[in-house]
Order: structure tokens, then sequence, then C-alpha cells
């Protein structure tokens, strides 16, 4: 596809090659991702956030003053929401593990040492 960029999703290293201007919350989607989200892409849920992990190659568009705000200072970590930043060219992103499923793993994973502590 020509002007299309490739997004890596990192853990996942799932990739998809989109047109320029494509939110990272639809790249998401096309590359069968689910990225978390309330507000349908408004930035008012604040559930999106991923983090840029190839911040220093500007493959994204600036972050907005309504996104800096809704930030705090995390966007100084190279935090984004998916629903607006835009894809400007070649870019990994990093989706944090949803809170949900990481409490449960962690438990699990408890569970298992205590099991094998006991054998």
């Amino acid at each position: 596809m020509n002007g299309s960029y490739e997004v890596t999703f990192l853990p996942s290293g799932k990739r998809v090659r989109i047109r320029r201007g494509t939110t990272v919350l639809d790249a998401s989607r096309r590359a069968g991702l689910t990225i978390a989200t309330r507000c349908g892409g408004k930035s008012a849920c604040l559930m999106c956030k991923v983090r840029d992990a190839s911040a220093s190659q500007g493959g994204l568009s600036a972050v907005a003053d309504n996104e800096r705000y809704k930030l705090g200072g995390m966007h100084e970590q190279g935090y984004r929401l998916a629903c607006q930043a835009k894809v400007l060219g070649d870019a990994q992103i990093e989706v944090p593990e949803d809170p949900l499923r990481a409490a449960v793993r962690k438990q699990l994973e408890r569970q298992r040492e205590e099991e094998d502590s006991l054998w």
C-alpha cells in the first residue's frame, strides 16, 4: 500500500499497515487488538492510554492541548490516548495489560508458587 505505515503493537508483536492520519485506536482494531474504550473515541474516558515506544522517531502526531490536559504529566513518559494519536510514520505502540487481567494473572501466579512450594 503506497503512503502507508507499519504500526507494531507490543508486547503482542502484531503489525498492521495503515494510512497516514489513522488513529492508533483504529489501527489496533485493524490489527485485531482490543484497546478498551467507553467513550467511542472522544477522549472522555481515558481508558485507551497507550505508550509510544518509538517516540523519538516521530511516528505519531504531536500531543494536542486537550490530550495533554487529560493525560496530566503522563505524556512526558510517552503515554498517549489511542483515540487521539494519529499515525504519521512507522510506530511501535505499547498496549498496557488490562488491569483486571493483570490482577487475575498475578493471583494465578501466586497460586502456582504456593502449589510448587508444597511439593
